[in-house]
């Protein structure tokens, strides 16, 4: 309990001087203790057949407006559109950038491979073996409907009814993220609020709660697991982490679940994730067979228009229809096509266009650029 009320000071402290800026604030690696995974000596080599792209330099060219910082166009299995501009201090930790909510989406594929492994029966088992959600409305539920955000939680978390995917209601300084799990659970809150009519409800703490009891129930392999899937499979060239929930002011912890969503790599360790999505659902493997599973149990979003945020701003989660086990799919006019979509804030883009072979990485300081001219425009052509 010392420990939460420390870490509730030092939030006010902190987000009530910068929350509002924090679309431009310089994210802050070294926060948080991290589960690394390093990378493989056998590491996936790209081919390239490098294409000028005018749509695309253009925007990084004007980068003070745009924030854009890095791009990349794969497909006929070559990179044919490579640009970057990266700010120093991502140069200086080694490339690495912030997944934000894209995170979300990795969360789910390592709980589809902790399914292939064993660990967890399949996507309709009921979440009432871990005591941690004891006496929450998480008690019990389905873990599809968690993955897809309709567990019924929008009274007190979730864009929903609270704009906002990280905050709870009445805790405005209290950020989800940055708790350990056990400690949000244990909340008045959380322990009084009855589940609601279930429906769409775009959150962190589903995330969270998806993370960490995929860690429970594989236990002390949950490093192992994630060796497997990101150098073993994907073949990362250089160490990638997700973030935990314990701040480097307090000693680490091996084991229990300290989980948070928040991963970084480098822009080509990103497309070769991206990869390895691709290949899984296109070569029908187990973990292929789950990424088709939460398609198929995919959910409406109820969105009413298709405008883009505040600013006009688009990208690809503000542009599809339905959001399954933690992906975006059914983008507005290509709804017939098989695309998955990861987005993260201030910009982060993953679209992995499965028939067509065709992967779109995008990461940018904000969301300035001009999403469709230099995301959509390639994905609409044959």
């Amino acid at each position: 309990m010392k420990k939460l009320i420390f870490v509730f000071i030092f939030n006010i402290i902190i987000f009530s001087t910068s929350y509002a800026e924090h679309q431009y604030e310089e994210y802050s690696f070294d926060a948080f203790w991290k589960y690394e995974i390093k990378g493989s000596s056998d590491y996936y080599k790209f081919n390239s057949d490098l294409i000028e792209d005018k749509d695309v330099k253009k925007e990084l060219k004007n980068k003070k407006k745009t924030r854009l910082v890095s791009y990349l166009l794969f497909e006929d299995n070559k990179i044919k559109i490579d640009e970057h501009d990266l700010p120093s201090y991502i140069k200086n930790n080694k490339g690495l950038m912030p997944s934000h909510s894209m995170g979300k989406s990795l969360v789910s594929y390592v709980t589809g491979y902790a399914i292939c492994e064993g660990y967890i029966d399949n996507v309709n088992v009921k979440l009432d073996d871990w005591p941690i959600l004891k006496g929450t409305l998480y008690e019990g539920q389905k873990l599809i409907d968690i993955l897809n955000m309709q567990a019924g939680d929008q009274s007190f978390i979730g864009e929903k009814n609270h704009n906002s995917d990280n905050r709870i209601k009445d805790q405005r300084f209290l950020n989800v993220n940055t708790y350990p799990i056990k400690e949000i659970m244990e909340l008045d809150i959380l322990q009084t609020t009855k589940k609601s009519r279930p429906t769409y409800n775009y959150n962190a703490l589903a995330t969270n709660t998806v993370m960490n009891y995929t860690i429970f129930k594989v236990g002390d392999d949950y490093q192992k697991l994630l060796n497997k899937i990101f150098k073993d499979d994907a073949k990362i060239k250089n160490s990638v982490f997700f973030s935990k929930t314990i701040r480097k002011s307090f000693a680490d912890k091996d084991k229990g679940e300290y989980g948070r969503y928040s991963f970084y790599a480098d822009r080509y360790d990103y497309l070769r994730i991206a990869k390895s999505i691709m290949d899984h659902w296109n070569n029908d493997t187990c973990v292929g067979k789950y990424l088709k599973n939460i398609y198929e149990q995919r959910i409406n979003k109820n969105k009413r228009s298709y405008d883009g945020d505040r600013s006009g701003q688009f990208d690809v989660a503000m542009y599809t229809k339905k959001y399954g086990g933690q992906f975006h799919f059914d983008i507005i006019g290509l709804t017939k096509r098989k695309i998955l979509g990861m987005s993260g804030f201030g910009g982060q883009n993953i679209i992995i266009d499965f028939e067509r072979e065709r992967i779109i990485v995008i990461n940018s300081r904000d969301r300035h650029y001009n999403w469709k001219k230099i995301a959509l425009k390639k994905l609409k052509k044959n």
